[in-house]
């Protein structure tokens, strides 16, 4: 009878020990599923929070690559290069050398030949300031004016001390008369930006004074020497309206140019080589007071220009 219910008590004992271990089985896996879920969830709230990053730092991106590809006017620099046109204004040309020469030719034509080796051309340097409206341009251009030496002239004065012919073609007395290897002009611009007339397109205006550096050749029918050489023969004035089509990095700009150039080109009867080494002779020549054996021929040259170019920008300030 005892080992009967001892043997009952044993048995309960061990099940209800069974059911208290599977019950706290039950419990860390009930544990378990809570700290998975709860993980879930955080690890859920991360990557949305990310994805949300993600969205707006890909739209940040699209607006920076919208700028860019709208080009916006910043603050930049460009170097650019162009080609072009010219018509210049017949006028005036007086040949002057004390006790020789005092010859006035009235309505002198010239040409421009653009398009004929050496063609015509131009080189700048931009920089755009703060916000990209006003801005400073160093601009080169290299045009040509060949006198229409076929073309019936009229002449006052004298030539060699004597009356000159009261009317004759302009190549009866000048064998060359012209700036064919450039009449060159260098001028420091300022510009202004207009009010954009699209997301790309930009009008300009500017101003600018400078100087001519025109290759001078002069030679009078009958003469021996010439003046074949680059020289300073004045200032320039310059005034321009252009129009700017702006793409990444990349400007292609059409432009009207108008300048006005004084020219008093001293005839030293010289041929010479290259340019900075002509520039040297002529300011030995001013310092020694020498005067140029053949005098001074002075006119003023009016041109109107039309070009187009391409140029490249950077160090942009967006």
């Amino acid at each position: 009878m005892r080992e009967g219910t001892h043997f009952a008590r044993s048995t309960a004992a061990r099940a209800w020990s069974g059911d208290h271990v599977g019950t706290s089985r039950r419990g860390d896996r009930l544990a378990s599923l809570v700290a998975i879920a709860a993980l879930a969830i955080s690890a859920a709230g991360i990557f949305e929070h990310s994805s949300e990053n993600g969205a707006v730092d890909e739209v940040a991106r699209a607006e920076a690559e919208e700028k860019q590809r709208l080009a916006l006017p910043t603050r930049e620099w460009m170097v650019g290069a162009y080609g072009g046109a010219q018509y210049t204004y017949p006028s005036e040309v007086r040949l002057a050398k004390p006790g020789s020469h005092d010859l006035t030719v009235d309505s002198v034509g010239w040409d421009g030949e653009p398009f004929v080796d050496p063609i015509y051309y131009g080189v700048r340097i931009v920089r755009w300031l703060e916000g990209g409206r006003t801005g400073a341009m160093l601009d080169f251009t290299h045009s040509k004016a060949l006198a229409q030496l076929g073309e019936q002239a009229t002449f006052r004065g004298t030539l060699s001390g004597k009356p000159p012919p009261a009317a004759a073609k302009l190549g009866d007395v000048f064998r060359r008369l012209e700036f064919s290897h450039g009449h060159n002009m260098l001028t420091l611009n300022g510009l202004l930006r207009l009010s954009s007339i699209g997301p790309r397109l930009s009008p300009y205006v500017g101003i600018g004074l400078g100087v001519n550096l025109p290759h001078t050749e002069v030679q009078l029918v009958g003469d021996r020497g010439r003046t074949y050489e680059y020289q300073y023969t004045g200032p320039v004035v310059q005034a321009v309206l252009g129009i700017e089509l702006r793409i990444p990095r990349m400007s292609y700009f059409l432009e009207y140019k108008f300048s006005l150039a004084s020219y008093s080109a001293p005839l030293s009867g010289v041929d010479g080589s290259w340019l900075p080494l002509d520039l040297y002779r002529q300011v030995r020549r001013w310092l020694s007071g020498e005067p140029p054996p053949g005098g001074y021929l002075d006119t003023r040259l009016t041109s109107h220009q039309v070009i187009g170019g391409l140029g490249v920008r950077f160090g942009a300030n967006p």
